[in-house]
């Protein structure tokens, strides 16, 4: 199955009409969102031109901007797929369903704002040491935000959904971890975006993974188009679960769960890339400094392992 290139995102709104050329052809259309989950998909591609060429030469690295989301991360993408595909399955009804979801953070303020529009009451299920920059923004956005002792892990997480649902009436679990919806707006959206914006020049697909959605949907479309493309999973030094290891606590907050996820597709990943949160926390610093990239660990993580290439 292709992807749909340009189903969301700014481009579907600032096309012209067909045919095209004409200034007041173009001025005849209106291209207004009526209402942000329109905004949810295309970013654009940026060359990280001053590091590569300060680290390695040879390299050409690009990233996606995923900040140009409207709530700024890729998760708004899986977020909007994962409630679409619950009401057109019919699981979920506004003004009746509760959405419970386990999240470090993003996941949780995209389907926020994608319940507040849509009628649901949310409630976000997090570790208590995660940042509280991202707490109070749930909040601010109307999730109600439960927190779970950290040291008890992802399990904690689980044991405090599987509590709620026992409390509260009608509620319903999208599970981002295995929920299909997750990698398949990755499938369909991110990845044909990834080919079309790079004329199709892809040699290697690096990603990290917390619920395996993004690298799985993405190095499937990839792979799609070109069974030579090389996907590099990215992972935590501290807690190497994919590459054999133990799971541990651990400071690169959106990937790393601790477990193997159901959406991850492990026959996809060429090679797995360790990187401690210190050299994370060093190149998302660089991101800043030398390229004007205001970014996330996760994304320095990203980065670390694309120089380690």
């Amino acid at each position: 199955m292709e992807g749909e290139e340009g189903r969301k995102g700014l481009p579907s709104l600032l096309k012209p009409p067909s045919p095209p050329g004409t200034e007041a052809g173009f001025l005849q259309q209106e291209h207004i969102a009526s209402d942000i989950t329109q905004l949810v998909g295309w970013t654009p591609l940026i060359e990280v031109k001053r590091i590569a060429q300060k680290d390695d030469g040879n390299a050409r690295i690009v990233g996606k901007l995923e900040c140009y989301q409207p709530l700024c991360s890729v998760k708004d993408r899986s977020a909007l797929r994962m409630v679409e595909d619950a009401e057109e399955k019919r699981l979920i009804s506004p003004g009746v369903t509760t959405l419970v979801e386990p999240t470090s953070g993003n996941m949780g303020i995209g389907l926020a704002y994608i319940a507040v529009l849509r009628g649901y009451r949310f409630l976000a299920v997090m570790p208590a040491e995660y940042s509280l920059d991202k707490q109070i923004l749930l909040r601010y956005l109307g999730a109600e935000v439960v927190l779970t002792d950290p040291t008890l892990g992802f399990q904690g997480q689980l044991d405090k959904v599987e509590q709620l649902k026992k409390e509260i009436p009608n509620v319903h679990i999208l599970d981002q971890f295995a929920n299909a919806a997750n990698p398949e707006a990755h499938f369909t959206w991110t990845g044909p975006e990834i080919w079309k914006d790079t004329a199709g020049k892809v040699d290697i697909f690096v990603a990290g993974t917390g619920t395996g959605g993004t690298i799985s949907g993405v190095g499937k479309y990839l792979k799609m188009k070109n069974p030579a493309v090389k996907v590099i999973c990215v992972e935590p030094a501290e807690s190497p679960v994919i590459s054999g290891g133990k799971p541990s606590r651990h400071k690169i907050q959106g990937v790393g769960p601790g477990f193997v996820p159901m959406n991850l597709d492990t026959s996809l990943i060429d090679e797995i890339i360790t990187v401690t949160a210190e050299d994370a926390m060093e190149n998302a610093r660089r991101l800043a400094r030398e390229e004007g990239l205001l970014a996330g660990i996760s994304s320095g993580a990203n980065l670390a392992a694309c120089l380690k290439v």
